[in-house]
Formats: C-alpha cells, structure tokens, sequence
C-alpha cells in the first residue's frame, strides 16, 4: 500500500498533542497516561505531628480560643506593610500574613487590579502561618490563634530601604516574639521568632511554618489554559516534589517526611509563596487536611531545650511573588523548580535563556518569539531542506505516479511496487516530508510550556490585538492566519490519489486552527511564522527543481 506522507505528518502532530496533553496531566498533578503507577519516593505516613499544629482559628474569623480566652481581652486588628513592591496585611490574632498584594503585577482577570496572593474571603484561603507547638503547666505556648500586640513603628519604606514590623505574646508562660522584615525591591519576607521561656522550668518546644489554601480551582483555569495550582516542597535528598490537594484529600499524597535543608511552597500560575527555614536544621514536614476543602503544608522544626529566663531565636524567609527564574535562583535552591516546564524540560529550560538574551536585545516578547523562530528555521535549515526537496521532486514526478495509478489501477501490488521503482529511479525519499514536522514538534510542545511558565512573558504585547502573549488572540485572526498559511501549504504538495484524503486534508488545517482558539498567542504566532518561512523555502526550492516549460 502506497505511504502518503502528508498522512504520516498529521498523524506526527496528532500524536505530538497527545504527547502535549499527557504534559498537561502531569503537570497538573494527574496520573501520566503512560505509566501504570507513579513511583513511590517514600513512606506516606509522616514521623512529625501535625496533628500537634493549632487548628484555624483566625482564618475563618473564628474567636481565639483557649488560654487567650481566659487572659485580659487583646484588641487584635491587620497591620498594613507597604513597600515599592508589594503591600502586606497582618493580623495582630495569630501573625497570620491574610493578604499579600504584588504592587508589579495586574489580575489576569480583572486588569484594574494588581495581582493578590495571600487572603481570606468568601470560599477562598490562601495564608502563611507561624506559632509553637508545646504545652507547660501555665497552658499551650504562643500559636497562630493567640493575640498578638505589635509594637509602633513605620509602616512603609518611606524613603528607607526597609521596614520591620514587630508583635508580641506571651502565652503558657512563653513570650513569641514575631518579626516581619520588608526589604525594597525584594518579595523575600524576613520571619524572625524570638522564644523566651518565662516559667521556672525548662521547656521543649517546636516551632512551626505552615501555607494552608482551599482547593479551588484559580480563575481563568480552562480546558486548554489550565495551570497547576498546589503544595510543592524540595529536599537535596529527594529533590524537587509536586503534590495535589485531591491526594492530600484522600491522605495519599506522598513527599519526604524529613530533612536538614530545602523549602516547601504553595505554587500557582506564575507565582509562588516558599518558606525557607534556615539550612542544616532538622525539620519534619507535613501535609494534611485542615478544613473542608481546606489544606496545609508545612514544617515543623525543634528548638531544643530553652532554660528559664533564656531565648532562642529562628530566622526564616518567606518568598511570595512571581516565578522569575533568575531571582528564585539566588533565594534557595532548587526554589527555581517551581517555574514548572512539564516533561520537556531540558528543551525549553534553554530556549527559554536562548529567548531571555534575544528580548534583552529587541524589547518585545512578540518580536523575540519571531528572531526566536527564525533561527529555529536557520539552525534546521540543512535537515528541512532535505525535506522540501523531497516534498519538490514528489510534485515534480506527479505526472509519472498519475500515469503508474492509470496503468494499474487494478492491481494495487503492482501500482505500489512501481512507486516504489519510481521514488528508488528519482532519488526520492517518500519520508522526507516528515523531517520539517519532526523537528518542530518538540519546539512547538517545549515553547508551549515556556509561555505557561514564564511570568516574563504574562501580560506582555506583541502589536496592535495582541495584549497578552500567554492568554489566546482575543480575535483569533493568528489562528486564522495559521489556517490560511496551512491552506496555502496543501495547495503547494501535489494532491494525494484519494479524493476522500484530499478532502480531509483540505479539513485539517480549520480543524487545527479552532483548536489554535484557546492555545497561547504567542504559540500560535510562533507557528504563522515557521509556515510563512517554510512556504518560502518550500517555493524556491520547488522553483530550482522544476523543469522549464
């Protein structure tokens, strides 16, 4: 049976989506459809007691409950923290960090408005914790429900390089001392806990950092634009680990249980909040289910004896902001994993640098993702010219297949085996078509998951229409671009033999360009662009190889 090249093209792209689809489902914490099960990193049951972590009590607006109760009454209210970058309100019950809004970054949603991390409203939580866990005669020691006094001070920058907010508690004969540390043009938060034991015994307690999030789905999240949202935690033993809240839900979800080093996140689109507790500590970690549809990740790190009347302190930094490669480098490592580029990884963690030092050159991520395809095209140029040319001699030869499939119509054996004289005579490689398709689909799937990942890009125009590189054309003329280019592409390949194939592949291209609808513009105008220069090489080398009339 003759082998039609442009089918095997298709089918190479369809498989190619299917390859893209199954990236989808991994990143987003799903079964891989081709594995039967992941594999286990360790044993699920974990050796700290998160059970001993107070449960929400401030996050839901709930009253302090326990030893608070029976003390004085402590006024409680949010502390506002602003700096050139970001803008942060703390609840005097608890220290709880309840919103956290990023002063650089629009809402995808809702562009008259920055971008919010942490807060608490209606269905939605989202906040980053801090207490001791421990218990002396006098009653349970200072948590995240305990009323805090924070002391005066400034609450912005001004014309300073930083601002501290400082709050108090004493509580079952300990004083917690919380200090919040805000740096300018720096979205790492300085958390200093001072613990002094004020009793006449010696006390034993642990300190705990804990990010609890409900399980919703972000907004904005589609079929096509869908984003990993969950728990993310990294270990230089284990290395970097990507949970879900559906297994925390169900008590499967498995991760490293200790570790003298790392961070654990709470990761979204583009963003991220990381605790990073100081290196060499040993601490247990811990995920659990908090709520309905609500649920934590944290850590749990001992502080060793305290005698009467001494202090231990611990300094931590928490990280909340974009997933910029190259700062979440410098804050810890492995914090850079975050920015998650699916299986293909070691394609477009490259390309991505490769695009980095282009836009430092031309400014604009539109232009950068054309020189970007350009040189793809440079750089595979001797491979796609070898498939062009096969591509031209198939349309060259066109008259003499006609005539074979006239002569034997009626026997299939002999029509194919006399293709295939006919391509060995000519010098014809009927594969060779397959070898510009080939090359880009892993560029086509890797730069599909740098426009996921990159923050650099979000929110980036290209011209005119386009606004936003990373969300879909808003009048899809690139995808209707892409079909014409396609439509253009079939019309310079000779005609395959059925009518009923040519009538399908003359379908193709609007099938694929209303799936283009809700893709990336910026993947879409990648694509327009390697089928206008791909039309071009195709045209000259078609040109050379043509016999004059």
């Amino acid at each position: 049976m003759e082998i039609n090249k442009r089918t095997i093209l298709w089918i190479v792209f369809a498989v190619s989506l299917v390859v893209l689809w199954n990236d989808w489902m991994v990143s987003n914490g799903k079964q891989s459809m081709f594995s039967s099960a992941p594999p286990a990193k360790v044993a699920t049951a974990p050796a700290a007691k998160p059970a001993d972590v107070p449960a929400a009590g401030t996050a839901a607006g709930t009253a302090v409950p326990g030893a608070a109760e029976a003390a004085a009454p402590v006024q409680t209210h949010i502390v506002t923290i602003t700096t050139d970058v970001v803008k942060a309100e703390i609840d005097t019950a608890g220290g709880v960090i309840k919103r956290l809004e990023l002063l650089k970054y629009r809402d995808a949603q809702d562009p008259t408005k920055n971008q919010v991390l942490f807060h608490v409203g209606g269905n939605d939580v989202y906040i980053a914790q801090t207490g001791l866990i421990g218990q002396t005669p006098a009653g349970a020691l200072p948590n995240h429900n305990t009323p805090f006094v924070a002391r005066p001070g400034p609450r912005s920058l001004d014309s300073n390089d930083q601002v501290q907010l400082v709050l108090d508690a004493e509580q079952g004969g300990v004083k917690l001392t919380k200090t919040f540390t805000f740096k300018r043009g720096d979205y790492v938060i300085g958390v200093r806990h001072d613990v002094t034991n004020l009793t006449d015994a010696k006390i034993d307690p642990s300190l705990y950092l804990q990010i609890e999030h409900d399980g919703n789905k972000p907004p904005g999240d589609s079929f096509f634009m869908s984003s990993y949202t969950g728990p993310t935690l990294y270990t230089s033993q284990d290395k970097y680990q990507k949970l879900t809240f559906e297994k925390i839900e169900k008590g499967t979800a498995e991760h490293s249980l200790k570790a003298k080093d790392g961070w654990f996140a709470l990761s979204q689109h583009f963003f991220v909040s990381a605790f990073i507790p100081p290196e060499g500590e040993a601490r247990d970690i811990y995920t659990k289910k908090v709520g309905n549809n609500l649920y934590a990740i944290g850590n749990i790190l001992p502080l060793g004896p305290i005698a009467p009347g001494a202090t231990v302190s611990n300094d931590e930094r928490l990280y909340s902001g974009p997933q910029t490669e190259s700062v979440l480098e410098k804050v810890a490592p492995g914090l850079e994993l975050v920015k998650d580029y699916g299986m293909l990884t070691v394609i477009a963690k490259p390309m991505f640098w490769v695009m980095e030092k282009i836009h430092g050159a031309l400014g604009n991520w539109g232009w950068t993702i054309i020189a970007f395809t350009i040189l793809i095209k440079l750089l595979f140029f001797p491979l796609s010219a070898a498939g062009y040319r096969s591509m031209a001699k198939m349309k060259v030869v066109a008259p003499k297949m006609q005539a074979i499939r006239e002569r034997h119509k009626d026997d299939p054996v002999k029509m194919n085996q006399a293709t295939m004289e006919l391509y060995k005579s000519e010098k014809i490689n009927p594969l060779g078509g397959c070898l510009p398709i080939l090359v880009q689909m892993p560029v086509f799937i890797a730069l599909y998951w740098v426009l996921q990942a990159s923050v650099e890009m979000r929110g980036a125009p290209w011209i005119g229409w386009i606004h936003d590189l990373t969300a879909p054309d808003p009048f899809f003329i690139l995808p209707i671009l892409y079909a014409i280019s396609m439509f253009l592409t079939q019309k310079m390949n000779p005609a395959p033999a059925d009518p009923v194939q040519a009538k399908m592949m003359l379908f193709m291209p609007l099938v694929f360009s209303v799936m283009f609808f809700f893709f990336p513009a910026g993947l879409v105008l990648y694509w327009v662009v390697n089928n206008l220069i791909s039309m071009a090489q195709q045209y000259v080398i078609t040109k050379k190889l043509m016999p004059a009339k």
